[in-house]
């Protein structure tokens, strides 16, 4: 004989009601033997007359669609989320691709509850679609979460929790590319200037954030980067006039040479401790960045620089040296890109060989233009080159 109830999820008001209550939404389980064999599972429904309807058949029939002796209940959500994290630690993934991993998992376990879905198995497309309409990002942040979410399924279709990966099946957002906006030169100049007029919580000047923030805005620019990598640089990673970034793929590690001014300035600076200029070295990195972040906006708006962002120090490091003749797989090397692909397509437009092909080509088709031709005609470099095509 076969008993169906309602399994409750931890969210269910009537949880503690116990199987008899079955006026909820939780999923409907079947208990019991059928021809000799006992069953415990879960329906994969959540209509009682419907469980109802597929139990008589079963009981009808002799036999259950898929039913096997002692069957292991399905993965929770809660479950899987948990052994996607510690598989992730496990990698040594950094530590803010981690936390972005946490904040998608306690998103998909808080889902799982309100929706009374605590199964991966029943997170179908139609489930991953009204969990993506719940969410509040913008297009960008859309995307990269969506390609979290699709990791998070690959690892729960590799343990066989899954038939399939159905976050696939999910179009990403149109994101419309914002433009590389690097600081003009004079910008750079006012950032540093109002180092000086920068202000403690005292209201003082000259103290010690002060300096450091002048350190850091020449590491920046000067390094290319990211704010995180900044504040929490060591100060043994600067060996003479050359900064070690990171060791390549290769085994080959990769130094970036300094100005010496801006060596000057990193050694003159009071330290936050002996072994890193911005970085006490204790509590988390994520901390000490959005510190140094706050910092570093108040520092644009005393230099009058609208929409400055720490990142746009990564840009003007990067486009500087593409305008100057840099070759992009050489800047690609330097940012730490994995691939150039990604260089290119931040910074496609700033590069200098690109710009004169360009010019180069417009200006072989002017010479070619009757129009173009007679109106130049009186400029030796144009007419010249007009000669030199035909």
């Amino acid at each position: 004989m076969l008993t169906i109830y309602r399994r409750h999820t931890q969210r269910c008001p009537h949880r503690h009601e116990g199987r008899k209550y079955r006026r909820c939404r939780c999923p409907v389980w079947v208990d019991g033997f059928l021809s000799g064999k006992e069953i415990r599972k879960s329906l994969g429904l959540r209509n009682w007359e419907k469980a109802q309807t597929l139990i008589r058949e079963w009981e009808a029939e002799g036999a259950a669609e898929d039913a096997t002796e002692d069957e292991e209940p399905p993965i929770s959500v809660k479950e899987a989320c948990e052994d996607f994290i510690r598989e992730a630690e496990a990698r040594e993934l950094c530590e803010s691709t981690v936390k972005k991993y946490r904040q998608l998992t306690k998103q998909m376990k808080a889902f799982a509850d309100d929706t009374g879905r605590p199964y991966l198995q029943e997170w179908n497309l139609s489930v991953l679609r009204k969990f993506r309409s719940s969410w509040r990002d913008g297009p960008n942040s859309a995307r990269k979460k969506l390609e979290r979410l699709r990791a998070f399924f690959r690892f729960a279709q590799d343990a066989a929790w899954v038939a399939e990966n159905p976050a696939l099946k999910l179009k990403p957002p149109n994101v419309k590319p914002a433009p590389t906006m690097p600081f003009a030169q004079e910008e750079v100049i006012r950032i540093l200037a109002a180092c000086d007029r920068y202000r403690d919580s005292r209201g003082r000047t000259g103290q010690p954030n002060a300096k450091r923030l002048q350190g850091l805005v020449l590491l920046l620019r000067y390094a290319g980067l990211r704010i995180g990598d900044a504040t929490s640089c060591p100060v043994e990673r600067l060996q003479a006039d050359k900064l070690f970034l990171y060791t390549h793929k290769t085994g080959a590690p990769v130094y970036l040479k300094l100005p010496a001014f801006v060596v000057e300035t990193l050694r003159s600076i009071p330290r936050t401790s002996e072994h890193y200029w911005f970085w006490s070295g204790a509590g988390k990195i994520d901390n000490n960045t959005e510190t140094w972040r706050r910092r570093l906006n108040r520092l644009f708006e005393l230099a009058g620089v609208e929409g400055g962002h720490p990142h746009r120090f990564r840009d003007t490091f990067s486009v500087e040296l593409l305008l100057a003749g840099v070759p992009i797989e050489q800047v690609s090397v330097l940012l730490g890109h994995s691939s150039v692909r990604i260089t290119e397509r931040h910074y496609a437009p700033w590069v200098r060989a690109r710009q004169e092909r360009l010019d180069a080509d417009l200006e072989r088709a002017w010479a070619k233009d009757p129009l173009a031709f007679s109106q130049t005609k009186g400029t030796p470099e144009v007419h010249g080159k007009h000669e030199a095509v035909n």
